[in-house]
């Protein structure tokens, strides 16, 4: 997915929309620190450089497609006043218009994490810990972290190992805010960057 050549098409047009906004009007809204010409905008706990003319690592290096298309569209995307920030927990499939891609999440981010992580909680916890993920205190679960995709969008991942009896089990959790600040897609890719950096923490 984050080499479709359809990303790249939609990340040229978010560039050329950019060019026709003031994104550094929207740095106070969102919590973003303006930089020389850019924005720099953290996404799970990694700073990007965000400016009309693309968008780099704070080395220079270029970054996955999809990442790029999750950062124009939370900049095209910010509301000209900050919303309430809903306290409400909501699985991906509850936001009103996830249907279509709610089959592509649940496989590439649950069952990846699922399946990955099963029978090694430690290992979970060690590389949530590495990429700037919180525990949180759960009676439920084995494991609940919190982690932050974008300023103003927490995920929260809970997780139980398998036991005698069950599989283990993965549920990702948004506010149900995260829909004003982000599309279906780019909340969608959201839960599959988080399972892909806890799986290959070497991902940009």
């Amino acid at each position: 997915m984050q080499q479709s050549p359809v990303f790249e098409e939609t990340y040229r047009r978010y560039l050329a929309d950019l060019n026709r906004i003031d994104i550094f009007a929207r740095a106070d809204l969102l919590g973003l620190e303006p930089g020389e010409g850019f924005l720099r905008v953290p996404l799970y706990g990694r700073e990007y450089h965000v400016s009309p003319s693309g968008i780099s690592d704070p080395s220079g290096r270029a970054v996955t497609t999809a990442v790029r298309v999750v950062l124009c569209k939370y900049l095209l995307t910010c509301p000209s006043e900050l919303p309430p920030l809903s306290e409400r927990l909501v699985t991906y499939r509850e936001f009103r218009d996830a249907g279509p891609l709610v089959s592509y999440f649940t496989t590439n981010t649950n069952k990846i994490i699922e399946t990955t992580f099963a029978g090694n909680v430690p290992l979970l916890l060690e590389r949530a810990l590495a990429m700037g993920g919180t525990v949180l205190d759960s009676e439920t679960y084995d494991l609940a972290l919190q982690f932050h995709a974008l300023p103003k969008i927490p995920v929260l991942l809970n997780f139980n190992d398998r036991d005698d009896l069950f599989p283990a089990s993965a549920s990702v959790l948004y506010r149900a805010s995260a829909e004003c600040f982000l599309d279906m897609e780019c909340l969608a890719i959201t839960g599959t960057l988080l399972a892909g950096r806890l799986i290959s923490p070497g991902t940009l």
